[in-house]
């Protein structure tokens, strides 16, 4: 019968096999002095967190925490809590006048005054999906808005407007990801990568944003052996206890609303059982689900396989330059600085 146990490792186990790999790509292949990370007191972040300091040391590592104005009261806390907790150094950058002066904001709240006239100062938002559960729905994005006094309200996104709304927050990943190679750059550091399974598997993250690493540790287990890796490396029951969220819109956004069809333990079932080629019927009981649900469940992941296959992709050129990619293949040989 099929259940979640399928899901279960050895967190010992597989923590001795990340760390070798971790020490293997930053010391040998990378040939880098330690790592750099952003922490947004999130449970893959600080298990990444947790994972490099045990594998380089914990003075070998640092944590960069790069709050912005739509930021949640609760990332920056939570990531020094990490940081406090496994003994890396972190250092603050605020990124909001960089966005700022970059037309972030001014480009997002356009599109949402538009839709929301009477959107303004002290208004919050965030976009989010249709259920999947509530039939073969489309996937159009709606724009929920929440007035200073309370009030909600949701529209719907016309295509132009929901690709303006993302291509402005976008910004805000790849301003980070350029603050993380700064600070790797400085210290001869390699950036790790935090994203899990589902989201590395389903295209959750920004290209040359959050989707930049030299390495990415946990991008092999579903988020649920995270959770159990966080619970094996001591992470602090507030961040496991903490819902996945986006952290990107100024309203407290789950993942499964903004683009997952399920919440994380069920979408990482399906996610399996998709990838094992077990029937919808077989897994419909473990998730609570009917078999029609499973299978469109399926669909989406198919469907989003599809659609973000590009976030993957390399530069593409015109001619292979074979010097290139032979290169490639070898661990690196060059000169660092300092040990």
């Amino acid at each position: 019968m099929f259940s979640s146990s399928v899901l279960d490792l050895d967190p010992a186990i597989e923590t001795a096999r990340i760390v070798e790999a971790i020490q293997n790509h930053v010391r040998v292949t990378l040939r880098k002095r330690g790592a750099v990370l952003g922490l947004s007191g999130g449970v893959d972040s600080s298990v990444v967190a947790a994972l490099c300091a045990r594998a380089l040391g914990s003075e070998k590592v640092l944590a960069v925490f790069m709050p912005e104005r739509d930021s949640s009261d609760d990332a920056l806390r939570l990531g020094r809590l990490a940081a406090e907790t496994f003994g890396i150094n972190g250092v603050v950058e605020d990124i909001y006048p960089a966005l700022e002066a970059a037309g972030c904001y001014r480009r997002q709240d356009e599109v949402i005054k538009a839709a929301v006239p009477e959107y303004g100062d002290g208004w919050k938002f965030k976009l989010v999906l249709p259920s999947i559960l509530e039939g073969n729905r489309l996937n159009i994005t709606r724009l929920t808005v929440q007035s200073p006094e309370g009030a909600m309200h949701t529209v719907r996104l016309t295509p132009p407007s929901y690709l303006q709304i993302v291509a402005a927050t976008n910004m805000k990943q790849r301003l980070r990801k350029t603050t993380e190679y700064y600070h790797a750059d400085r210290l001869n550091y390699a950036v790790a990568g935090t994203p899990n399974r589902l989201e590395y598997d389903q295209g959750f993250f920004v290209k040359q944003g959050d989707g930049a690493a030299d390495f990415k540790p946990i991008a092999h287990l579903y988020k649920t052996q995270v959770y159990q890796l966080a619970a094996y490396l001591g992470v602090p029951d507030e961040i496991r206890a903490r819902p996945p969220t986006t952290d990107t819109f100024s309203m407290p956004q789950t993942q499964e609303e903004f683009y997952f069809a399920l919440p994380y333990d069920r979408m990482d079932l399906c996610l399996y059982a998709h990838n094992h080629g077990v029937p919808a019927t077989a897994v419909a009981p473990a998730v609570n689900l009917t078999p029609e649900q499973v299978e469109r469940v399926y669909k989406d992941i198919v469907a989003k396989r599809r659609a973000t296959r590009y976030l993957h992709a390399a530069p593409l050129l015109v001619d292979e330059v074979p010097e290139i990619a032979a290169a490639a293949a070898e661990p690196a040989t060059f000169q660092t600085h300092g040990s």
